[in-house]
């Protein structure tokens, strides 16, 4: 396809050349298109609204594909537009917003010599001699999406913008006071320009998240600029620099949200949120800031309740540790402990099994640090440290409230621990977590609490350990045979054929890291009639680690190691995560 016939006729000629359609096809729907449609519309984005494709089984072609297709055949090279990689303050100021939505282009990436352009319009390319004069550089186009380019360049230039002017805010002035105002004037509707401007950043850097999958939400400031950053599947990515003035701004706007003191920057708070994303869909976040020595930190965690819905089989929990878990939760009474270092998943799993046990016959209260998400079905207390009300006091108030099970948020000291065995030994089901590495050395954990054996023995049930690691991207990975000796070393000794380990070179979709989305690891301890002899007996670790496996324990990282048979996950991924 050249580009000057880049119209609606000549593509979907080249089409039925392609054996994309049949000629049939194309005559059909070139006769549906208005003469409006071949005026206006990208003939791309007009041929994808109802093309069939013999090649995916007359399933709609996506518009990706078929600007795939174009490019190639045009001889251009196609882009995908990653914001993630887009340094979106430099290149928005090569050319005008005015200008771009003109002649459908998008700057990409400039350096001193060279410009990239993103373009849906590859036929039309007098804008490339003339801004190679003005400029004074080597101009060069990609070809992208239509729908990226017109959403990204609004955006983009929209974001630039509003950080520009709110760079502009008076820095001399009280900015805790103009905030106030912010607030103010924004639940009345008259806002101005300059605190639109910071408002309108703080509501895209939270949509923006949303649309990245993100879980967490960095602003980190630094002495000449406030870095953003998101945390995706585990992984902190740059995402944006912004003034120092303008970070200032949007945290105390956050704060101001979250219902916090804006006006407290020396020590730590906490506040929460809810928001939508663009389908309507709920979400809350839980804001928490420090003080750093180049200013004030937030961290906001994103909670979205979809991710509370998985079943455990979505959740990537095999069948021996489901039906264990299950096993262990059904009891009326005694201790089921959850381990894992931070962002684990620990969280989804006691909120996961809480609303399934949450009937209308049971009282579930829970005493938390913080509240990680409301649910109605459960009873839920913040803890207090300042006014005496922490973890132990928590369980002592809650065991006068009639409960059936009770959750701790965290057992840290030996009192908490006491507590939550005897609420477990007067008849309650606990469930509570410990940062360990893994499921035995939990048991070793109450121990150098103070816990004797005969204690841990009369009311802990079992534990389970958890990680989560990354999958491999779904549209690029591809079965790849393991090397057996690599295998062999990895799996020392534990059989596992690894018939579908798969490994993913990265294409557009995963942003060309080769992953996608998470998947559990999950590591099953029962305190059986051995390993309660054991602890009796004050055994080490490694004795109570050999016992687990022999009574069916699968550590973490054979659970990991399953996933790289199955195609699920790397080798690489399962050792990064995964205790050795």
């Amino acid at each position: 396809m050249k580009a000057e016939n880049f119209t609606i006729k000549p593509i979907l000629k080249d089409m039925v050349s392609s054996e994309l359609i049949s000629s049939d096809e194309a005559s059909r729907i070139y006769s549906n298109f208005k003469d409006d449609d071949k005026k206006h519309l990208n003939p791309l984005v007009a041929i994808s609204n109802t093309i069939p494709s013999a090649k995916t089984d007359n399933k709609k072609l996506s518009l990706t594909d078929l600007c795939e297709w174009a490019a190639s055949e045009a001889g251009v090279e196609y882009y995908h537009i990653d914001p993630l990689k887009i340094d979106v303050g430099p290149v928005m100021d090569i050319v005008s917003y005015q200008y771009a939505e003109q002649n459908s282009i998008l700057p990409i990436k400039a350096t001193a010599n060279t410009v990239v352009f993103a373009t849906s319009k590859p036929h039309s390319m007098k804008w490339q001699q003339e801004l190679e004069q003005l400029l004074n550089r080597e101009v060069s186009f990609v070809f992208a999406n239509p729908k990226d380019v017109d959403r990204y360049r609004s955006e983009f230039y929209a974001l630039s913008n509003s950080i520009s002017k709110a760079k502009d805010l008076d820095t001399n002035t009280d900015i805790r006071e103009s905030l106030d105002q912010l607030v103010e004037l924004g639940r009345s509707g008259q806002l101005d320009a300059e605190h639109h401007h910071v408002i309108q950043v703080v509501d895209w850097l939270l949509q923006y998240a949303f649309d990245q999958r993100a879980s967490d939400i960095h602003l980190e400031p630094r002495k000449e600029r406030g870095e953003i950053r998101f945390r995706i599947d585990g992984v902190l990515q740059h995402v944006y620099q912004v003034p120092p003035n303008v970070m200032l701004a949007m945290t105390s706007r956050l704060k101001t949200l979250g219902r916090m003191d804006i006006s407290e920057r020396r020590r730590p708070q906490d506040g929460r949120l809810k928001t939508r994303k663009p389908d309507g869909t709920e979400i809350e976040l839980r804001l928490s800031t420090i003080q750093t020595a180049q200013g004030e930190k937030m961290v906001m965690r994103i909670f979205d309740p979809e991710v509370l819905q998985r079943s455990f089989s979505e959740l990537g929990i095999s069948q021996r540790e489901l039906s264990l878990w299950d096993t262990l939760t059904r009891r009326t009474h005694g201790v089921v402990l959850v381990t894992g270092p931070t962002g684990s998943g620990k969280t989804t799993t006691l909120y996961s099994t809480l609303r399934k046990l949450a009937t209308s016959e049971v009282n579930v209260c829970t005493i938390e640090d913080p509240i990680e998400m409301v649910e109605p079905a459960f009873n839920q207390m913040q803890m207090h440290s300042a006014i005496g009300l922490d973890f132990a006091a928590g369980v002592r108030a809650l065991l006068r409230q009639d409960p059936d099970i009770i959750m701790v948020g965290e057992i840290r000291d030996l009192e908490t621990a006491e507590m939550a065995i005897q609420a477990s030994l007067t008849g309650h089901l606990v469930l509570a977590t410990l940062h360990t590495n893994d499921a035995c050395s939990a048991i070793v954990r109450l121990q150098e609490l103070g816990i004797p054996g005969y204690l841990i023995n009369a009311s802990v049930l079992g534990v389970m350990a958890q990680r989560l690691v990354r999958k491999l991207c779904p549209h690029c990975k591809q079965v790849k045979p393991m090397d057996p000796e690599v295998w062999k070393n990895a799996t020392a000794g534990w059989k596992m054929n690894p018939t579908n380990a798969s490994e993913a070179e990265g294409c557009l979709e995963c942003r060309h890291t080769g992953y996608q989305g998470r998947v559990g690891l999950y590591e099953m301890m029962e305190l059986t009639p051995a390993c309660k002899k054991l602890i009796d007996e004050d055994a080490s670790l490694d004795m109570l680690q050999t016992q687990s496996i022999k009574d069916g324990l699968i550590p973490l990282k054979m659970a990991g190691l399953k996933k790289v048979a199955e195609g699920q996950s790397s080798l690489e991924e399962v050792f990064r995560v995964t205790p050795f």
